[in-house]
């Protein structure tokens, strides 16, 4: 195992980042377990904490958002990466959706786009459409649809890694929600999805289709797939006002459970501003939100106090919490020693389950890394600092898992 020794010595002004580098160089193999557990159960809840079969599951994830319109080749690039970085769950949406194939119904974003998969090129590949001649949404079961999701499915199985499959995203980027209320020409984003009959319709039945499919590759419905993890109903459900976004929530979470017993349910919720108030759903198994310090003008201590927070909100509430969106940009002074100290809080407290960073990318089909110059979230199996801090928090996380805690 190499560590960029010289750079990390740099940057151990935070204890935080000392425990976690000192893991990585120093724990035994042994307390390496996570993919020891079995790849045959379904993950549940215990009180705060995921588990399976019986023992404690703690997230170790990322997200990545073309998984399921990129290349093969593509694909697997991303899920290899995971496993180097020691994540066991890998978090994407299901996507694209666009409008109808003959242009009658506009598509509302340029799905025709040349480029790489990272930047939304996504070549020809959508689940949902609107099929013009009957008048409503239809499903492309084909080699450019579905069969994209089980060949994800197939491979993260074969990986023992996880999934959290939202099953749909809120914006636009690639058609998401706001194709589906543009189908029915309105221009209300945030209201208009969420009540209208015909989209509650539509929603539904593409949740029915979803987890009743048999997967070619594995011979398994997706609710009899114990690689997935769970399902978010949907990526930043941003429904305005929030009566409306709890009752949709109530709704569709309830619809889940009835098609799909076996699995984890989450509303997918940044949930930043709410805190957690979709928690006290029923319905619901566990809990999520999405962290980007500068977007909310927090400090590095700010931000460590909120993952604090939040934990207690898991503890009240009797379920897990996952952070399961974060980024801070690499060219931020310091940045290495803030993830560091974020990964250390989440690993040491016992209220905690988890995390999955935004975002793993690896290299497209021309040969590239994608070129983060906007956000600079985007975490690379390079070797670098930050590359080490996270194979190092997987690392501690596994120790958490053995010892149940991180002295």
């Amino acid at each position: 195992m190499i560590v960029d020794w010289q750079r990390a010595r740099d940057g151990l002004r935070d204890a935080g980042m000392r425990v976690l580098v000192l893991a990585l160089l120093f724990a035994p193999e042994s307390v390496s377990v996570a993919h020891d557990m079995s790849a045959t159960s379904f993950v549940k809840t215990s009180g705060t904490d995921f588990t399976v079969d019986g023992r404690q599951f703690f997230v170790v994830g990322v997200n990545n958002h073309y998984l399921t319109f990129g290349s093969r080749n593509e694909v697997t690039r991303v899920l290899d990466d995971a496993v180097a970085m020691g994540a066991n769950v890998v978090r994407t949406f299901l996507q694209p959706v666009v409008g109808s194939l003959d242009g009658r119904n506009a598509t509302i974003w340029n799905w025709k786009a040349d480029g790489d998969a990272n930047d939304l090129a996504v070549r020809g590949t959508y689940l949902l459409y609107w099929d013009a001649r009957a008048g409503e949404m239809a499903i492309n079961d084909g080699a450019n649809g579905m069969q994209k999701v089980d060949f994800l499915i197939a491979e993260a199985g074969k990986r023992r890694l996880r999934l959290v499959i939202a099953f749909l995203d809120f914006w636009a980027y690639t058609g998401g929600a706001q194709q589906m209320r543009a189908w029915y020409g309105s221009q209300d984003k945030s209201g208009f999805f969420f009540k209208d009959p015909r989209t509650k319709r539509d929603y539904k039945s593409w949740v029915s289709h979803v987890v009743q499919r048999v997967n070619p590759l594995t011979g398994l419905a997706y609710r009899d797939d114990p690689t997935i993890m769970g399902w978010e109903l949907m990526n930043e459900g941003n429904a305005q006002p929030e009566a409306l976004r709890l009752a949709w929530t109530a709704e569709m979470s309830a619809y889940v459970k009835s098609l799909d017993p076996n699995h984890l349910v989450s509303s997918g919720h940044a949930n930043v501003d709410a805190k957690l108030s979709d928690l006290t759903i029923p319905t619901l198994d566990f809990g999520t939100w999405h962290g980007y310090p500068l977007f909310y003008k927090l400090t590095v201590k700010q931000f460590n106090d909120t993952i604090t927070e939040f934990c207690q909100l898991a503890a009240r509430a009797k379920k897990p919490v996952l952070l399961e969106e974060f980024g801070y940009a690499r060219s931020n002074p310091g940045s290495a020693e803030a993830y560091a100290m974020w990964l250390d809080t989440l690993a040491r407290d016992p209220n905690c389950a988890g995390w999955m960073v935004w975002r793993l990318v690896s290299r497209q089909d021309s040969g590239r890394y994608p070129v983060d110059e906007h956000d600079q979230f985007d975490i690379r199996n390079d070797g670098s600092t930050i590359w080490n801090i996270f194979k190092a928090a997987e690392r501690t996380a596994r120790i958490r898992e053995t010892t149940g805690s991180i002295r």
